[in-house]
């Protein structure tokens, strides 16, 4: 199954079947929202839970991140010393999530090979990131990796199938593995484990779809976490540490682009302390052509205080708006100051950008259909591209794999 880089995985699962206090939503969400972890908190009290497993980070800045990791750490190695797990050997698992809109996300769960992976820019590999990686955020979640005996995914794949081939045939079955709804109105999540028959019909389809494709797999969900993995993995590597045989993989889920639950959102900007007037002419300066109202090419709209409008960049650098309008921002920002933020919805980014000395510049979602196309021309989009839904329909830790 090593030609597709997607292969079984020994997956862990709590032998007590304590789903419902278990599974925690993604640790990079509600970062703002201290009280939603307080709940959760609350919810889990004295039970073993995969909240005791990860570190939210919402708690990043409160100063203990290093005594945070050592119990974390800790903590892993007890639940596995006292049987908390249930170990399923070269295991897939068919995962059939309803979010919180009462769709159905169908996503097949086992471990990628790092070897087939790599994060630059000009990266030719199987498996791509779909965001520019920012090298200063590995070195800290490399170090969560270092010294961690487990990890849980919130990794999420995607692959450019069309026609359904690789999870469409997959049907549910009687062999449950947990059927549970997911805390703080996250849906619901249904897993059920692969026959060796489906889970080689999963390879072929693999095979198959890679045939003749510049790339298999682009990451939907946790760029810094598989990039991470990959780091620590070299790491290990390099220094001939034994360990490196399981740190060579890392546990994830492959979702189909084409999924009718998979929305693309936008994530638009607005810049603080500049002057709008002025951000829009150098913009207009940036590229030539460039004019007011719609027109062919990129249309982006624009709202401060005195105006709204649409800028049309007829001469695009790049395949997607985002990929002509982001480079223009980090090198104004970088020569005139201010400050950038990434805001979903569009009315909640009109009334930021019309506050005094703000400017919001609104992008369009993105179309399904160009991701794979533009990574493979331009490689990995510039961040904060797309959002895959809401902070609840995040895949929730319920798997974990042995990484030591």
């Amino acid at each position: 199954m090593n030609k597709t880089g997607f292969s079984p995985a020994d997956i862990l699962l709590p032998a007590a079947k304590n789903f419902e206090t278990w599974a925690v939503v993604a640790c990079d969400q509600f970062t703002s929202q201290p009280e939603y972890w307080e709940r959760v908190e609350a919810a889990v009290a004295d039970q073993a839970s995969a909240l005791r497993l990860i570190l939210p980070e919402a708690q990043l800045s409160d100063g203990h991140t290093e005594e945070h990791i050592a119990k974390i750490n800790e903590t892993m190695l007890r639940y596995q010393e006292d049987g908390v797990f249930q170990e399923y050997p070269d295991a897939m698992i068919y995962l059939e999530r309803t979010q919180s809109d009462g769709r159905i996300r169908r996503g097949v769960i086992g471990r990628i090979d790092l070897e087939e992976y790599d994060y630059s820019a000009d990266s030719q590999s199987l498996v791509r990131a779909t965001e520019g990686t920012v090298l200063e955020r590995i070195p800290p979640r490399q170090a969560v990796r270092r010294n961690a005996s487990l990890e849980l995914p919130h990794i999420m794949l995607l692959i450019d199938d069309p026609d359904n081939t690789v999870i469409g045939p997959l049907a549910a079955s009687d062999d449950v593995l947990y059927d549970f709804d997911l805390m703080e109105g996250g849906g619901h999540a249904k897993g059920m484990l692969l026959s060796d028959a489906q889970k080689l019909a999963v390879s072929e389809s693999l095979s198959k779809l890679a045939e003749g494709q510049p790339l298999l797999f682009a990451v939907g969900d946790g760029n810094h976490s598989l990039a991470s993995a990959k780091a620590h993995y070299e790491e290990e590597k390099a220094k001939g540490l034994p360990s490196a045989a399981l740190s060579r993989y890392a546990l994830v889920e492959v979702v189909n682009l084409y999924d009718d639950a998979l929305e693309f959102e936008p994530i638009h900007r607005v810049l603080f302390d500049v002057d709008p007037q002025d951000v829009l002419t150098e913009l207009a300066a940036c590229y030539p052509g460039t004019h007011e109202g719609e027109g062919e090419g990129h249309s982006i709209r624009y709202a401060w205080e005195k105006k709204e409008g649409i800028l049309t960049i007829p001469q695009p650098a790049a395949q997607l708006e985002v990929g002509t309008l982001q480079p223009f921002l980090d090198d104004y920002l970088k020569r005139k100051g201010g400050r950038i933020d990434y805001v979903h919805g569009d009315d909640i980014t009109i009334e930021l950008g019309k506050k005094p000395g703000c400017i919001a510049l609104l992008l369009p979602a993105m179309d399904k259909n160009d991701l794979f196309r533009s990574i493979a021309a331009d490689g990995p989009l510039p961040r904060k591209t797309f959002s895959m839904g809401h902070a609840a329909d995040k895949r929730y830790y319920i798997e974990a794999r042995k990484i030591k």
